[in-house]
């Protein structure tokens, strides 16, 4: 047993079951045992690996992405901001990609939102002389012209699941069986915020909703509504949530969830149309697949370039990265993109306008 998880059986056995999102919370974020307060959980020392880890292609992209929208409102001064900065890779490539866009450098300034202390040394190394700033949460972020960049953060967040029951729902919590750490169900019951899913699922189906995108996505996109600016997030999942995608990854393999709490990364899918829905008034683009937004970004004219003068062994490294970025069985079709901006404004490169927030997913 971890000590994580001695502390939540005890709490458990005192108080009763706890939801999925108060679990997950505890596993990722407690000061002492969480995940990600305690290490570096990125790369071959860590469980996971993120695009911008594999290839500096992703954040040179997306940076150059995000400065054409900055240059198409007006260039602004403003503010860059990541949520979920990771070792500070992402925000080291895009901050070095821009440093030809006129203007750019002098007229923005970094946020970083990150609660790992672990990581805010990294961050800080990777992006040394760069005019950069930590928050610890997006509530602080400043009023003024925004372009956010959120990658693989939304999945992390704490998330609530509820199995379909007649015209009710039974909500997955964690209790104990003995001094083991189990998932249960609660009795049904009717649950105004799934009233909508009745149409659209049957008995057994299970739904996933995460309390903490609402007022995340809320906090960036009054600032762009506001003030102007753009918003992209990239993560896994898809438009709308169905099924059970909670999961456990440790040492680069799945795990049991239950098992090691504290020890492994816990995830779950992201509802894209639950991000979108809670940006209004903003407008939404298309929900786009990671390999094709980039290669509308131009990745293997990119890819092309870098590959000069490369190594045969490199140049295999080098083409094995843009496959994994971009192939439909790699990250190219499981990861998705959305991009967010005022009504009006034009969409980042890359993205195509939806018409309507229901066909945002088309």
């Amino acid at each position: 047993m971890t000590p994580l998880a001695d502390l939540l059986a005890r709490r458990i056995a005192a108080t009763g079951p706890i939801t999925l999102a108060e679990y997950m919370a505890e596993c990722l974020l407690n000061p002492q045992h969480g995940y990600y307060a305690t290490r570096d959980p990125l790369g071959a020392a860590g469980d996971f690996t993120t695009a911008p880890e594999i290839s500096q292609m992703f954040g040179e992209l997306i940076g150059l992405c995000l400065a054409q929208s900055w240059l198409d409102q007006g260039a602004p001064r403003a503010v860059l901001a990541e949520a979920g900065p990771g070792r500070g890779t992402l925000m080291a490539d895009i901050w070095r990609a821009t440093k030809g866009v006129p203007g750019f450098h002098e007229r923005v300034e970094i946020r970083l939102i990150e609660a790992s202390p672990v990581l805010r040394q990294a961050q800080a190394a990777r992006l040394a002389g760069a005019p950069v700033q930590w928050l610890d949460s997006l509530e602080a972020l400043p009023e003024a012209p925004l372009w956010f960049v959120a990658n693989e953060f939304f999945d992390a967040l704490p998330i609530r699941q509820f199995q379909r029951a007649g015209n009710g729902w039974r909500e997955v919590v964690v209790g104990l069986d003995g001094t083991r750490l189990t998932p249960g169900l609660t009795p049904p019951a009717p649950l105004a915020e799934l009233a909508d899913r009745l149409a659209d699922t049957k008995d057994g189906d299970v739904v996933e909703i995460c309390p903490a995108a609402k007022p995340a996505v809320g906090a960036v996109c009054r600032r762009i509504a506001a003030r102007g600016g753009a918003a992209v997030i990239v993560d896994y999942g898809d438009w709308r949530s169905r099924g059970d995608t909670f999961q456990a990854l440790e040492n680069h393999a799945f795990a049991d969830p239950f098992a090691r709490p504290g020890l492994a990364d816990l995830t779950a899918h992201v509802d894209f149309e639950a991000l979108a829905r809670a940006a209004h008034p903003l407008a939404a683009s298309r929900l786009t697949p990671q390999g094709a937004l980039l290669q509308a970004l131009g990745i293997e004219a990119r890819a092309a370039r870098l590959a000069q003068g490369m190594s045969p062994e490199a140049r295999q490294r080098h083409l094995a990265a843009l496959r994994r970025l971009t192939d439909g069985d790699e990250m190219g079709t499981l990861f998705k993109a959305l991009a967010l901006v005022p009504s009006g404004a034009p969409m980042p490169p890359g993205f195509t306008p939806a018409p309507a927030l229901v066909e945002a997913a088309r």
